[in-house]
């Protein structure tokens, strides 16, 4: 009978042990950082300017893959957000662009809005927003079921889509900056009918407005940035008011005219606010304190802002990451102090990255070009009018994607996809596409790598266009100032993924990876199910054995 009553005692023991160890073992905050349009080439082209606290900690100490690209067309802000949290592709999520042509109500819609909601935090109409129209689970979302809704889980961003998508469909809550003479966060009725009293604080705290009292300068005297072309130069933009970009952006000269309180998101001091509100959230909402794993994700707006102005080679992006540098050091400490050393884990990725301005690479004599959307409009008219006899056959373009009009196609006695192949076969000798496929293509043949398989991979069935277009590298549909994104080239694919925290291994891998696989990397380490569309990968080697 003692043997009995010990065997019993010692049972308990073990699994009680065996329990407190499986939650010692997981992180309490788990934070997922996205810069917005960040090139991976950055972090070696700023490498010997950064301080020892921000990158270069997260490098040393973290697990670092310098070889990760997007799988997938196009490369913009929500697809990445969303490709990110998801573990898995616009084929499967159904965030094909940031805005995108819906061939059921005939009209072109933005990835987050949601009239069945309302703002909450102003009376404007910035806040009818949801997830709903990402169709899968997100890695937030996943925590939640697998803690059965206990731990809190926001997203925080200057972008609305930055905030929305990655937080998922459970989210406590979701915030984004509303500029103009607003300056403040707001969110959706989706998730709450009433600000947090910690939210009303920051908001009246006046930190958007000190940010906007003084010039732009940059951090380091202005002849030390030679990791950038002349800071005067006919491939930047401007801020409305100014005769020339450079320094210093007298900022509260220009505010007026740039849309007051918006133009914090184009300046480096709108990375800094968004962590100034992410410190906020986790005081207010007490992330990290509990015994379950809480999830934030925080996106870095404002570098995409800047790029698209000043494009990769500027002084304004050099003098940006060598801020937000700094920003990722004061934060690292705060994480330190206020949740713990061994408490949280980090990721660090981007959304997409950016090509250099095409004019500027026209003057160096490397290939590049600028497509005239209208133009080609009216050149795919004239080829349905050629070989069908009606120029009333196309609905859309837009995304490098050709949407047909079905209704008026089947009165002429024709199919969709015998537009399609017509339309593709005379693309082949158009200047300025490089390749062009149809929906059929993409939906009765399987491409596993090259650009072929990233079209396929950001096609979706029942949102995507009939016809899909590839433009020649270093292509973009803007001015001859500033740059974009968008395409699967490498320029736009390759991007930081960086693992850094308690159960992260110290090391890097050369070997490549896919942003698809960010997620079923932290769902392993939480011990939890990956998001339920997931298509990536677990990263062994950036994971401590368990």
């Amino acid at each position: 009978m003692k043997k009995l009553f010990l065997y019993i005692t010692i049972s308990f023991l073990c699994l009680s042990f065996t329990g407190n160890e499986t939650v010692k073992t997981k992180p309490k905050l788990v934070i997922g950082l996205v810069i917005d349009q960040m090139r991976y080439d950055y972090l070696t082209r700023f490498s010997d300017r950064f301080s020892e606290g921000g990158f270069k900690r997260l490098l040393n100490d973290g697990f670092s893959l310098e070889n990760a690209h997007y799988n997938l067309i196009p490369t913009y802000t929500a697809v990445g957000h969303a490709s990110i949290y998801t573990g898995t592709t616009p084929t499967n999520h159904g965030i094909i662009s940031n805005n995108w042509y819906d061939k059921f109500l005939k009209k072109t819609i933005y990835c987050v809005d949601d009239r069945r909601y309302e703002t909450v935090g102003n009376r404007g109409n910035s806040g009818q927003k949801s997830p709903k129209r990402m169709f899968t689970s997100t890695l937030a979302d996943q925590l939640k079921l697998h803690q059965i809704s206990k731990g809190k889980s926001i997203g925080i961003a200057i972008k609305d889509r930055s905030a929305i998508l990655p937080a998922g469909h459970t989210a406590n809550g979701a915030y984004w900056f509303e500029g103009g003479n607003e300056g403040k966060f707001i969110t959706s009725s989706f998730y709450m009918d009433h600000l947090p009293k910690w939210v009303e604080e920051f908001n009246t705290s006046g930190k958007a407005d000190s940010y906007l009292s003084k010039p732009w300068n940059t951090l380091f005297p202005l002849e030390t940035y030679s990791r950038s072309i002349s800071d005067n130069n006919e491939f930047e933009g401007l801020f409305k008011g100014e005769t020339s970009p450079t320094f210093p952006h007298n900022i509260p000269k220009l505010r007026e005219r740039n849309g007051n309180f918006s133009i914090l998101k184009g300046i480096p001091e709108g990375n800094t606010f968004t962590i100034d509100f992410a410190k906020a959230a986790i005081l207010g909402e007490n992330l990290g304190m509990s015994n379950h794993t809480d999830f934030l994700a925080i996106s870095f707006s404002s570098t995409d802002y800047i790029g698209h102005q000043y494009g990769p080679a500027s002084v304004e992006i050099e003098d940006t990451y060598l801020k937000l540098d700094k920003d990722l050091s004061n934060f690292l400490n705060f994480l330190d102090d206020k949740i713990g050393k061994d408490n949280y884990t980090i990721f660090l990725t981007a959304d997409h990255a950016a090509v250099h301005v095409p004019s500027y690479l026209q003057s160096l004599k490397i290939p590049a070009h600028y497509f005239n959307t209208k133009v080609f409009y009216n050149t795919i008219n004239k080829i349905t009018q050629k070989y069908f006899n009606s120029k009333e056959l196309v609905e859309n373009i837009s995304n490098y994607q050709i949407f047909l009009n079905k209704e008026k196609i089947e009165t002429l006695g024709f199919t969709k996809n015998e537009i399609a192949k017509r339309i593709v076969n005379e693309l082949e000798s158009l200047e300025g596409i490089y390749k062009a496929v149809t929906a059929k293509t993409l939906q009765t043949n399987h491409f596993s790598e090259g650009m072929m398989n990233s079209l396929q991979n950001g096609y979706n069935q029942k949102l995507s266009g009939d016809v899909l277009l590839v433009p020649y590298p270093a292509t973009l549909t803007r001015g001859k100032t500033g740059t974009s994104h968008g395409s699967g080239y490498s320029y736009d694919t390759h991007i930081p993924i960086i693992f850094y925290g308690k159960g992260i291994e110290n090391g890097m891998s050369k070997k490549r990876y896919e942003i698809v696989d960010i997620a079923p990397t932290i769902a392993n380490l939480l011990g939890i199910e990956a998001p339920n569309s997931a298509t990536g990968k677990i990263i062994e080697k950036a994971l401590k054995p368990k």
